[in-house]
């Protein structure tokens, strides 16, 4: 096996040391990982790493919330509160007062009775469409504390994305799930990732995260431009592999770009050629 194929297979068994230590991985996946464990002793000492740092990572008690975050959680509520329209009096709450008055006032309980009575009429008539408003209003605070979730969402996981360790980058993309429409700020976070983080890992979990958000014309575009970004074989293929699903054509140029590169790894340039033809 050449240097090159080995490092390719060391990234990819690296790549299912996580699935291995979950036991997540099919029959199939495990049985070539243990034949390459066997005959790699890389690997191997990277799956004993990776078992001590997941067995410290378990005994790491979970942090309780803090005093500050009970005061911002309230302070929240407080300004939520503070802007939410007070709901008018319903026209049963106007009826009962009413009717006390009229009876003090020396009105005839006949006048009273009909006067209640047409009070119920008009009431029902406000009530109706007021009955819808309660609908809108209930709807909008939803609304508002939807926005408000996804907003921390958003603030946490651009925050772990800056942090130093792998593990709480890879966090920081999974959260990407529980994101609907991202916002500019995440678009771009995500493809600086995929562009600039150091870990192989990191940055493939970071492209099935872009490619799951194709549909926004600003991811497309970043993902045909980092293809001439990337330098790691397992990258560059996987790369190729989201264009052929997106079928994405403004690839072509890119792709073509790439297999004029000199010292390209010829695993990725038979699959660039392949991916070429399944575009033109």
């Amino acid at each position: 096996m050449s240097t090159t194929d080995k490092s390719i297979a060391c990234e990819s068994a690296r790549l299912s040391l996580p699935g291995w230590l979950t036991d997540e991985l099919s029959i199939t996946d495990r049985a070539a990982l243990d034949a390459h464990l066997a005959q790699c002793p890389d690997c191997r000492a990277e799956l004993v790493a990776s078992q001590q740092l997941w067995q410290q990572l378990k005994a790491v008690p979970t942090p309780a919330p803090g005093p500050a975050m009970r005061t911002r959680f309230y302070a929240m509520l407080d300004t939520f509160e503070a802007t939410e329209p007070v709901a008018p009096p319903t026209i049963w709450a106007r009826l009962r007062s009413w009717v006390p008055t009229m009876g003090s006032g020396g009105v005839g309980p006949r006048l009273a009775y009909g006067l209640l009575l047409l009070g119920v009429g008009v009431g029902i008539g406000y009530w109706l469409p007021n009955g819808r408003s309660a609908d809108v209003a209930y709807q909008q605070r939803i609304d508002t504390l939807s926005v408000q979730m996804q907003e921390m969402r958003e603030m946490m996981m651009l925050s772990l994305l800056e942090n130093p360790s792998a593990t709480e980058r890879l966090r920081a993309v999974s959260y990407t799930k529980d994101i609907g429409e991202a916002d500019s700020r995440v678009v771009e976070a995500l493809l600086t990732t995929l562009n600039n983080d150091p870990n192989v890992n990191v940055r493939l979990v970071t492209l099935e995260a872009l490619a799951e958000r194709a549909h926004d014309p600003r991811v497309r575009e970043g993902l045909v431009q980092s293809l001439t970004r990337q330098e790691s074989p397992l990258v560059q293929v996987a790369l190729a592999d989201v264009m052929v699903k997106l079928q994405e054509k403004r690839s072509l140029k890119p792709l073509r770009q790439m297999l004029r590169q000199e010292g390209i790894d010829d695993l990725v340039k038979t699959k660039l050629e392949k991916t070429i033809r399944e575009l033109s």
